[in-house]
């Protein structure tokens, strides 16, 4: 591999990266108007699939999933519990 993939693979990354911040920016921004940001977000998705095919979305989701993750994990710190069980509150209680 030379230096020009791996610039390549941390320009993939970079992008990805905003694609997440503007797909979550997009729910999280708009109060009055939860849905808009819903559709944003999916049209976000769905640029990423036409633009970028199936691994830059599974890509997407996989970054999507750690970022929650490490989220989970510093509240988690903060209230003494485990990350998995804030989780569960933020993901699977309605």
């Amino acid at each position: 591999m030379d230096t020009g993939e791996f610039e390549h693979v941390a320009d993939s990354r970079s992008l990805v990266q905003r694609r997440v911040y503007e797909a979550v920016s997009a729910i999280v921004s708009d109060d009055h108007n939860y849905e808009r940001g819903v559709q944003t977000a999916q049209a976000i998705t769905h640029n990423v699939l036409a633009e970028s095919g199936p691994a830059a979305l599974a890509e997407m989701v996989v970054e999507l999933a750690s970022k929650l993750a490490e989220a989970a994990g510093r509240i988690a710190a903060e209230q003494g519990v485990a990350a998995t069980d804030i989780v569960d509150v933020l993901l699977f209680v309605d």
